[in-house]
């Protein structure tokens, strides 16, 4: 009997759709991989079709994390561990059976159904020729162990002809989207709250590489609030790789804008001052768009006139709000999927929260906004705001 290879199935999904430039996208795929895999080992990869074969160099020590982290790679939609071997058809039915016995190793009887893919023509049986005689086979093997239930069975066995022949029973979820690094650059303005998380994690699912900026108003807002905001960038790294965040020192600058600007405008005022740091902080950095977790209609600053008033300070690029038409309901399923929502409720509250007006105006005018600005020197605070920056790479 030939000996199989344990090797790892990557399925691409959205990648196989591009034309000229694929090849660019499927690079990009497997370079992220490989840095994913890189505290696990050494692993070859090899693009065929609209798949991977990820090869370890030796035993892999934690099977179910490698699969974890290749699946939370945006453009993977799906993720086997399979069994290659060569061989024909006493080979595929003893292999078989070798596979199933170890899905039954605890004794616990269950029900299965065989699933069959020829892709090679020359193989002497058809698909449900192949699927009929493994399922009597492992029956025959297996006959106190194994029901058949087509309809919902415990495991499924997969079995498919191509090149080699392969089998599995383990479908592992991805992410799909497009590589991140194939859709630029952009800066997320991260919050401690459960939006802008997800709009990060939404944008990065798009090809977009992240870099993040947080506002910080020390003593006002907690060391604790700041760990909380660094937190959930290292929980994003886990989908969009490497972040550089950066900690904006926002103390004074709020304090000047508490002063000096109706409190009725203050928000709106706060908002457009990040804003204005935020663009040119991206600019610095090579950041292309500002990505902000804001939905319509949420909470006071976002109105629609509360946004366009907002977005008037910000000339040199687009401003992303992928949450925008969400209900919160959908953010939060969102949220607790990827794994931030749990850190996003903790109770350390952001500079936003703690400088908020009473009665805030929920429909600001340009003009509005303009006159609450008026007695400040709106270019020395932006500069002031750029140069009190903390840089942590994740």
């Amino acid at each position: 009997m030939s000996e199989h290879q344990e090797v790892i199935l990557a399925r691409m999904g959205e990648i196989t759709l591009k034309g000229l430039n694929r090849g660019k996208f499927e690079q990009r795929l497997i370079s992220n991989i490989s840095r994913r895999l890189r505290p696990h080992g050494k692993f070859s990869i090899e693009q065929r079709h609209s798949r991977l074969w990820i090869q370890p160099a030796g035993p892999v020590a934690d099977l179910p994390a490698v699969l974890n982290q290749i699946a939370k790679v945006f453009g993977i939609v799906s993720v086997s561990p399979v069994w290659r071997f060569d061989g024909g058809r006493d080979e595929l039915l003893d292999q078989s059976v070798r596979y199933v016995s170890q899905l039954l190793a605890d004794g616990r009887q269950r029900s299965f159904k065989v699933e069959s893919r020829r892709g090679d023509k020359s193989f002497p049986l058809t698909s449900p020729e192949i699927s009929g005689l493994l399922g009597e086979t492992l029956l025959q093997a297996f006959p106190d162990l194994l029901l058949v239930d087509v309809h919902q069975p415990d495991f499924t066995l997969y079995a498919e002809i191509r090149d080699h022949l392969y089998l599995y029973s383990e479908i592992v979820p991805g992410s799909r989207g497009l590589p991140v690094g194939t859709g630029g650059q952009g800066l997320l303005l991260l919050s401690g709250g459960i939006d802008s998380p997800v709009a990060g994690y939404m944008m990065a699912s798009r090809g977009m590489e992240l870099q993040a900026v947080y506002f910080h108003a020390f003593p006002f807002t907690s060391d604790q609030a700041k760990q909380k905001v660094i937190d959930l960038a290292r929980l994003l790294t886990q989908y969009c790789g490497r972040m550089r965040l950066h900690v904006v020192d926002f103390t004074d600058l709020q304090l000047t804008l508490r002063d000096h600007c109706p409190e009725d405008m203050l928000t709106i005022a706060v908002r457009r001052l990040m804003m204005r740091i935020a663009e040119g902080l991206a600019q610095r950095e090579g950041c292309k768009a500002l990505i902000t977790g804001e939905s319509l209609g949420q909470v006071a600053s976002q109105t629609l006139d509360a946004l366009c008033t907002t977005d008037e300070v910000v000339a040199a690029m687009p401003v992303f709000r992928p949450l925008i038409g969400m209900n919160k309901d959908d953010t939060i399923e969102i949220a607790r999927r990827i794994g931030t929502f749990d850190t996003s409720i903790l109770p350390f509250e952001d500079c936003c929260t703690v400088f908020v007006a009473k009665h805030p105006k929920t429909h600001p005018r340009l003009n509005e906004a303009r006159a609450a600005e008026a007695g400040l020197d709106i270019p020395a605070l932006v500069l002031a705001g750029l140069s009190r920056i903390e840089v942590i790479d994740l």
